[in-house]
């Protein structure tokens, strides 16, 4: 474990040092799993704690609505990492929710005025008592919050989106999010050079299974994503992005394929 543990600290300042262009973020079985942590209920991903209260992620949106006040948020947090390690856009089309998997797309109706959105969740909020959902600028002020700043709302998780709603020139369809089951892995790092994820890619090859690269493309431009690892329920995967935080790799994260 020693060996293993210079090793990936070895791949993680060499990646440091290769880019400068790190993504911010933003997503089987695998042969072994060394790290046994306390074990969570299945599927649920890690709670958190915010001003002494703890909130605990749902491991499925399927069937899930809520009404209550949205809120929305812009300037202050523009540029800022949000809970699934996106940098935040106060022009693109997403929300902070509490609770609802990191990825879920949710419908909005606002019950004031009869309009409704469509966004993705990629943030955790509003913290505020009686809030149920804060909106990027532009979501916000497609259905009229922005002027008032709060407004009544019912949303709708959908899951999954097989492509953008908002670019998509194909039917858009929805897969209920479920994390106690499907494939995941672990992010180890990205990269806006492929040679650079290439060569992080091999390294972890020859410890681990899986090494693997995914091509991601947002308005920033196109990432290459080192994952390694399979796993079938994002439990196992989080245990496996614990040990090699220990080890060494400091950015590593379970994410849904």
């Amino acid at each position: 474990m020693k060996l293993n543990a210079v090793l990936i600290l070895l791949i993680v300042v060499f990646a440091a040092a290769c880019t400068s262009h790190m993504d911010p973020g933003p997503p089987a079985p695998y042969k072994k799993a060394p790290y046994q942590a306390k074990k969570r209920a299945p599927g649920h991903t890690k709670p958190y704690k915010i001003a002494g209260k703890t909130y605990r992620p749902m491991a499925s949106a399927k069937g899930f609505s809520q009404t209550g006040k949205a809120s929305w948020y812009g300037k202050k947090f523009h540029g800022r990492k949000t809970a699934n390690g996106e940098i935040y856009n106060m022009y693109a089309m997403t929300a902070a929710h509490k609770t609802l998997p990191l990825g879920t797309w949710v419908r909005v109706h606002n019950l004031s005025n009869k309009k409704s959105i469509v966004v993705r969740v990629n943030d955790r909020g509003p913290f505020v008592q009686g809030r149920i959902i804060d909106l990027s600028y532009t979501a916000a002020k497609k259905i009229g919050v922005v002027g008032p700043g709060t407004a009544p709302v019912k949303i709708v998780a959908l899951g999954r989106a097989s492509s953008d709603p908002y670019t998509s020139k194909q039917p858009v369809t929805y897969t209920p999010l479920n994390y106690f089951k499907g494939n995941f892995t672990v992010q180890v790092g990205a990269f806006k050079d492929r040679t650079n994820a290439e060569r992080l890619r091999k390294k972890l090859g020859r410890l681990y299974d899986n090494a693997h690269i995914t091509v991601y493309t947002d308005y920033r431009g196109r990432f290459y994503r080192v994952r390694v690892g399979r796993y079938t329920s994002l439990d196992r995967a989080e245990r496996f992005s614990r040990q090699l935080i220990l080890d060494g790799a400091k950015s590593a994260f379970a994410v849904a394929e």
